[in-house]
């Protein structure tokens, strides 16, 4: 069975929803990357084809690739497409943001519970 014929499926965002259009795209890429029904190496559809499909604006589906990219999720791969990366890519990526920003706060002498309440405020805002 294809990525395509997996995702998007009947899945379709909530017009209605207080979470953005972008946001509920990305989360759902992820559960369904993390629950194995889009698999390792998985071709995602293009841009305008899922935007198409989902009814959405071709800078939505772009927006959510392109934080699923910085995540560590996807990559990009030109003419191959957008793929889906193994989980432990996406950690690997995330243990080096994770020990950057670690740095970055120590050096500027915040306590890890400071550091920790930064993030959590951070993560809250996206």
């Amino acid at each position: 069975m294809s990525a395509q014929a997996v995702f998007p499926g009947e899945w379709r965002p909530s017009q209605t929803s207080s979470v953005p259009l972008f946001e509920q795209l990305r989360l759902r890429i992820i559960d369904l990357a993390d629950s194995g029904t889009l698999p390792v190496g998985s071709r995602l559809p293009a841009v305008r084809k899922l935007a198409e499909q989902l009814d959405v604006a071709p800078h939505t589906v772009a927006r959510s690739y392109k934080e699923l990219e910085a995540a560590g999720v996807v990559a990009t791969r030109g003419r191959n497409g957008t793929v889906v990366c193994a989980r432990d890519e996406r950690y690997s990526v995330l243990a080096a943001v994770a020990a950057e920003y670690a740095a970055a706060a120590r050096a500027q002498g915040a306590s890890f519970a400071e550091a920790v309440q930064l993030l959590a405020a951070a993560y809250d805002e996206t």
